[in-house]
């Protein structure tokens, strides 16, 4: 397996984007030197770089393709779609059909569609504000990512160019952890506009937590906000708010609920959403106004999914898999006797992997040595996040890798990973400095 059209497109990509990429999870610092930098096509579970090297995909455009990529009934609808024009001076009527067919799926009154699932967070930090007079927000702070935008991104170790009195506009809570979060609004009285947080991550909630949270918000006058970016379209047809019984005020979605078409939704309580419509009489909130807000053939792909989602048991089929994909992962990593350094964690609709070092600490170098070798053995995976696409052969295939990939790994927990790793290792993207 070889890199060469790869790696002579990474320095004109360097050259010409910030990064080599336009999106940082994307970049060149999260993958090792062996390893495509550029994809041509994708079909299914499976992607081709440049180079003409095939893989099993995991994680599938940071889990926004749940159906597999290019599906024909997908790229059909939005194909037709097309034909009959892409943005218009006045609302598309597949708008409308498009905001029924959300609402019916996910529940909810009212729905605002955008193009990323930071314009969806952000319109609903600021509907809170709005509808609170309140200027703070409260994040889960064990929860990786919520927005681009600098009132999150200043919570980061990357907030370079961002001022500090918009950093100190956002305050953190722990999972799990009730206490927290009320310690907060006693500190903050009166100034909490929201509180925006996934329901789950790599660890599911204790019994109740998640109705507490939401009762403690109403109890202090706070709007609560669910990101269902990865949750949705992932764990229930109507979401991690389903699976978990829970009326939030305020919902985000995107990632999955195109297929991999730019379309992102903020769904919510028709008292609060109204205010960034004509029909009230308080202050006017510009929620969004986005120039491809209504593109209307990611418009056509997102009702086509929804579609397929109703017909087809779309979530219950990502669930059976990875089960299957995690219990091969931890017998390979038994067979291995690396279960020490290794494993997985999360729902089996989104696993994601950890690496150790001989210490037990998170490694990054183990990290690059396991993709790496993963790599080799024709299978990309920054995660284990399956979708619908991914057949039995497909983990059957996945996990011999892992055997081959983990066997690396055991003589480099033995002999150093220095020996194994061809190149630097991979970084956290939210790192202050390159």
């Amino acid at each position: 397996m070889t890199f060469e059209k790869s790696k002579s497109r990474q320095m004109s990509a360097h050259a010409l984007i910030p990064g080599g990429a336009h999106t940082y999870a994307k970049g060149d610092d999260q993958y090792p030197q062996l390893a495509p930098a550029f994809i041509a096509r994708g079909r299914g579970s499976h992607v081709w770089d440049v180079d003409g090297n095939e893989f099993i995909e995991y994680g599938s455009g940071l889990r926004a393709v749940t159906l597999g990529h290019a599906h024909p009934r997908v790229v059909e609808a939005a194909r037709k779609q097309m034909e009959l024009g892409a943005n218009f001076t006045r609302p598309a009527s597949i708008e409308l059909d498009c905001a029924e067919a959300m609402l019916d799926l996910v529940g909810g009154d009212m729905v605002k569609f955008a193009k990323h699932g930071s314009d969806a967070v952000t319109a609903a930090l600021k509907l809170a504000r709005a509808y609170t007079g309140r200027p703070l927000v409260a994040v889960c702070g064990d929860q990786p990512f919520f927005a681009v935008d600098d009132w999150f991104i200043g919570s980061t170790p990357m907030h370079a160019g961002i001022p500090d009195a918009t950093r100190a506009l956002t305050l953190k809570f722990r999972f799990n952890d009730l206490d927290s979060l009320r310690a907060l609004f006693e500190q903050h009285k009166n100034l909490i506009s929201c509180v925006i947080m996934e329901a789950e991550t790599t660890e599911q909630p204790k019994p109740g937590y998640l109705q507490s949270v939401i009762d403690l918000c109403h109890a202090n006058g706070v709007v609560f906000v669910l990101d269902e970016m990865i949750t949705g379209f992932r764990w229930h047809n109507g979401g991690a708010a389903a699976l978990h019984g829970l009326s939030p005020d305020l919902r985000t979605f995107g990632k999955a609920m195109g297929n991999g078409f730019s379309i992102s939704a903020l769904v919510g309580k028709r008292d609060i959403m109204q205010l960034g419509g004509l029909q009230h009489d308080k202050p006017r909130v510009f929620l969004m106004s986005t120039t491809h807000g209504g593109e209307t053939h990611c418009l056509a792909a997102a009702i086509e999914t929804m579609r397929m989602y109703r017909e087809l048991d779309v979530v219950a089929h990502m669930w059976k898999q990875g089960e299957k994909l995690k219990r091969g992962v931890l017998d390979a990593a038994k067979r291995q006797g690396v279960e020490q350094w290794f494993g997985v964690q999360g729902r089996p609709c989104n696993l994601i992997y950890y690496t150790l070092d001989p210490q037990g600490q998170r490694s990054q170098v183990y990290r690059a040595l396991f993709l790496q070798e993963l790599i080799a053995r024709g299978v990309l995976a920054p995660s284990f996040v399956v979708n619908y696409a991914h057949a039995d052969t497909d983990i059957d295939r996945t996990v011999t890798a892992v055997d081959g990939a983990l066997g690396v790994y055991r003589r480099a927990i033995e002999e150093g990973a220095e020996k194994f790793l061809i190149g630097p290792p991979v970084k956290p993207v939210f790192r202050t400095f390159n």
